[in-house]
């Protein structure tokens, strides 16, 4: 049956909110990687920040970060979970005017947090760096978000809740309780707080906070992009519906209590560290359990990789999955930390996620979702979106590979003493002996931009496109 025919079988549905978070997708991706390009420039070329203080890489790294978590990141699991959750439950959403202020709302916390940033308005916490205002709007908007998402749930035609939408769900819920624990702060002006825990307490809530940042907004959620987006381009089932239960209920049990392993050889009591740590080691299991869930649903499909660009992001997005929470659980052993904390290894375990996993696997269902939602067959080129997949591989591997070298070499320049027990090289030759890998950084990071643009040149043609689809087909079970 035809995609977009299936697809546009509902008129009721709100199609229009997961339109305007695809563009937006693509419009804030662009906007959060070129940050992120001209901040590793300024890493390689420190004269790049022009003696301008909002344009410094320390006032444009969270500004960086938060495009392209919340806003790029944030605007694709919005639109694919507000599709899905229409297609699984066989119902529309609950309220139009609901989900137009989710998008409005969402959109203007991301505009505040681009003014607020650069002029240097932060509470210095690691993805949380909005002052209060800004916060309290983020909590209504959440909350708003999560009354559409469940409120719709609860009306649903079809008895069962897809799988997909356990993972949507667990990340709306557990993304709220953080962010309003960890925001929690006293304000003392309108652009300045203090947060209500102080000292270790602080550090152990903020990455609680931070490190489930990644559990839950990172992963889970796109993992529920995972569960709809591959089985519906491959045209196959989900390999193991039970297996994607069991990986759900041990991800979220286990993935609550990793953030310790952000504080290791830090005032945190050695007993949380070791926890975090033991908990980190275990994650491995539930998280390799979803990435075979999802290689395996190729199963009698792997042919179509030769020709479906769109299938090829979404399945070595996985590839970057398995890979990032091999690495992850590894560099939470101490031993190891020790060596690859502060380090650009870090910078390039996190990449490896960011771009290898999130920003594939949001731009496959991007892809997937531009055609039907503008009434077109297809996109307008096939052949871009096969560019556009090889520009972002390349890029991403050379992103990681080069900070994985930086990292390593940074961690040993950092610990090599000489006979009488001094430092063999100073910080400043670490730094010097890094450039080279900040240089491939840069090049990696403007060749993965490239392909963005790319997307956007596509996308614009399709919606430009005069081949309209038609709507007469009856609808295929979601």
């Amino acid at each position: 049956m035809n995609t977009v025919n299936q697809y546009l079988d509902h008129p009721e549905y709100n199609y229009k909110v997961v339109k305007q978070f695809a563009v937006m997708t693509i419009v804030w991706g662009i906007v959060g990687m070129l940050v992120g390009v001209i901040i590793a420039a300024q890493l390689a070329w420190p004269a790049l920040n022009f003696d301008l203080s909002w344009f410094h890489f320390g006032r444009l790294r969270p500004l960086h970060t938060n495009a392209v978590i919340f806003a790029f990141g944030g605007s694709a699991l919005m639109g694919t979970s507000l599709f899905v959750v229409q297609r699984t439950c066989q119902t529309p959403l609950i309220s139009n005017k609901l989900a137009a202020f989710v998008f409005w709302g969402w959109t203007l916390v991301i505009v505040l947090a681009a003014i607020t940033l650069p002029l240097g308005i932060t509470t210095s916490k690691e993805y949380a760096e909005l002052e209060w205002p800004i916060d309290v709007l983020i909590t209504v908007v959440w909350v708003s978000y999560a009354v559409l998402f469940f409120g719709t749930i609860t009306k649903r035609k079809a008895a069962h809740i897809y799988v997909a939408n356990w993972f949507y769900g667990a990340f709306i819920v557990t993304v709220a309780i953080l962010h309003v624990v960890n925001s929690a702060a006293i304000p003392v002006s309108l652009t300045k707080s203090y947060s209500i825990f102080s000292g270790t307490t602080d550090a152990m809530i903020q990455w609680w906070y931070g490190h489930n940042a990644v559990g839950f907004f990172l992963t889970a959620g796109f993992l529920g992009i995972m569960y709809y987006f591959v089985p519906k381009q491959a045209e196959r089932p989900v390999f193991s519906y039970r297996l994607s239960i069991v990986h759900f209920w041990a991800l979220i049990a286990i993935y609550i209590w990793a953030g310790p392993h952000h504080l290791h050889y830090t005032a945190l009591p050695n007993w949380a560290q070791n926890v975090g740590m033991a908990m980190s080691l275990i994650l491995l299991a539930p998280s390799w359990g979803g990435m075979i869930n999802g290689m395996m649903t190729l199963s009698g499909a792997w042919h179509k990789l030769r020709t479906d660009p769109i299938l090829r992001f979404l399945v070595v997005s996985l590839s970057f999955y398995g890979m990032s929470t091999f690495e992850g659980p590894m560099m939470s052993i101490k031993t190891i930390n020790s060596l690859s904390h502060y380090t650009d290894w870090t910078i390039g375990h996190v990449h490896s996620g960011a771009l290898g996993w999130v920003a594939m696997i949001s731009i496959g269902a991007t892809y997937h979702l531009i055609p039907p939602l503008f009434g077109r067959k297809q996109m307008y080129s096939i052949g871009l979106i096969n560019a556009h997949f090889w520009l972002a591989t390349i890029g991403t591997v050379l992103y990681i590979a080069s900070m994985w070298v930086n990292g390593l070499m940074q961690g040993l320049m950092w610990r090599a003493y000489n006979a009488d027990g001094t430092l063999t090289y100073s910080f400043v030759e670490s730094v010097a002996a890094s450039y080279p890998g900040y240089v491939v950084r840069f090049l990696g990071g403007a060749i993965f931009l490239l392909g963005m643009f790319l997307m956007a040149y596509n996308a614009w043609r399709t919606a430009r496109s005069g081949t309209e689809a038609t709507t007469n087909v009856q609808p295929q079970v979601a």
